[in-house]
């Protein structure tokens, strides 16, 4: 003996299973996106350290840079 669900019941199951199967994808998208920003944020901290270095080349490793003007001034 074989029993079929009902049409409405079928397509519910489907749509469910399509929220289900996307909500997947879109979270492998979060967690790619996620990887390729923590490989971004270790690029730039490379670049502010070499920034860093040249900086304290020329102004020497006690100066204070104002972020906002750019005036150097030594610690005292």
């Amino acid at each position: 003996m074989s029993n079929t669900i009902t049409s409405e019941e079928l397509t519910k199951i489907q749509e469910m299973n399509t929220r289900f199967a996307k909500a997947k994808l879109t979270l492998g998208d979060l967690e790619l996106t996620k990887h390729e920003m923590f490989r971004e944020i270790d690029s730039l901290k490379l670049e502010f350290d070499e920034n860093e270095r040249q900086l304290i080349a020329k102004y020497g490793a006690d100066a204070v840079i104002n972020i906002k003007t750019g005036e150097v001034t030594h610690k005292k």
